[in-house]
């Protein structure tokens, strides 16, 4: 099969994970309505799939291991389609979370077996760019849940968001099934339990993977922190923003689309370090723009930190692959639950600063992390070839 076939197809299945992982930060504030709960409680709506997903991952990596990877993919992302659909008919917020924890269930069989997948499948820079494609699928369908989202609630209620996204997500496993060629590189981990507990053991003693698990969950930490903060910033005046008004501003991902393109490629020419440089620099500085008491300003600095942190996400998939050798799948297990550890953190810990200082309070605390990331990268990054 072409490789442009290939780069399609993980695409979709990026897009087919966060198209319904974020869904409803758009929202938020309509759920909060629809339930008669607490703003901050909404929020329990974006940390079950990530609490799920950060459970899940690292037993998805063994599974995949001794598996494969094109029928869990394809599996998973069926399987998604059903507690989505399920949502629509939610009758409270605490069923609704729990049918969202299970939605977390599935996106690591997604998630992690194809960055597994690519790492076998791409060698070199083609890996790269395979990972470039992955992230932006993941940017697209990231924007595309969250639109939608916010149109639907103007539109029909927040409802028939989930009714269409649960039939994007149908029809996206049977793109991936049409497209994805079968794995020719996979070769099955076997050893039983004590191979299962060398894997880990020599991933847990690898500087490398753990720098990298560490840049993962600082960068979901403060993609979901900013995210669905902000929502309450703009919603509150001065801007009082409505709910289609809030699914719009996340066309700001749409930038980041563009940024990890030229980013994955400028990566081939000067490296990883200098890269993530170049970007977590200009996600800080859009995150400290946020809090120009202006619109345009903020939906700049957004564009900004989405462009910067998205191109992160890119860089540390095709890093994981250059200093793994093997067990790809089992490595990715790891870096996904660390990464959804951070995000799960991510939509809870700046609750508090948000009560104490607001939105300054949430900006005062993600610039430092973003710092910490760069340290890590630079720091760890350079034993490994672009």
């Amino acid at each position: 099969m072409r490789p442009d076939a290939r780069a399609a197809a993980v695409a979709i299945a990026g897009l087919c994970t966060f198209l319904n992982l974020y869904t409803p930060q758009a929202i938020l504030p309509a759920l909060a309505d629809s339930f008669a709960v607490p703003l901050p409680r909404t929020g329990l709506t974006i940390t079950a799939p990530l609490l799920a997903v950060a459970l899940v991952a690292p037993f998805v990596g063994t599974i995949s291991d001794r598996l494969g990877r094109k029928r869990l993919i394809v599996a998973a992302c069926f399987g998604l389609a059903v507690p989505t659909l399920l949502i629509a008919g939610a009758g409270s917020l605490d069923a609704m979370v729990a049918l969202r924890f299970v939605q977390g269930l599935m996106l690591p069989f997604i998630f992690a077996v194809t960055v597994a997948y690519i790492g076998d499948e791409c060698p070199g820079g083609s890996g790269i760019r395979a990972a470039g494609s992955y992230a932006q699928g993941t940017i697209f369908g990231g924007f595309a849940g969250r639109f939608v989202a916010g149109v639907a609630a103007d539109l029909g209620g927040w409802r028939m968001a989930f009714v269409v996204i649960g039939a994007v997500t149908v029809l996206a496993a049977v793109a991936v099934a049409a497209l994805l060629p079968r794995e020719r590189n996979f070769h099955a981990v076997g050893g039983g339990v004590r191979g299962t507990l060398r894997t880990y053991r020599e991933h847990l003693t690898n500087p490398r993977l753990l720098a990298t698990c560490g840049v993962g969950f600082g960068m979901l930490f403060s993609m979901v922190a900013t995210f669905t903060y902000v929502n309450f910033y703009l919603a509150a005046p001065p801007f009082g923003l409505a709910p289609a008004q809030l699914g719009l501003v996340f066309t700001v991902y749409l930038l980041g689309m563009v940024t990890t393109s030229a980013a994955t490629r400028l990566a081939v020419r000067i490296g990883r370090r200098r890269t993530m440089a170049i970007v977590v620099s200009l996600a800080s500085a859009g995150l400290l723009l946020t809090l120009a008491p202006s619109l345009p300003l903020v939906i700049a600095g957004l564009a900004g930190l989405a462009g910067g942190l998205f191109v992160v996400q890119a860089l540390s998939l095709g890093f994981i692959a250059a200093s793994v050798p093997r067990a790809k799948s089992t490595a990715v297990g790891l870096y996904v639950t660390t990464y959804y550890i951070g995000g799960a953190l991510g939509g809870v810990v700046p609750g508090l600063l948000w009560h104490l200082a607001g939105w300054a309070g949430v900006v005062g605390l993600l610039v430092p992390l973003l710092a910490a990331v760069l340290g890590l990268a630079l720091s760890f990054w350079h034993t490994a070839p672009a």
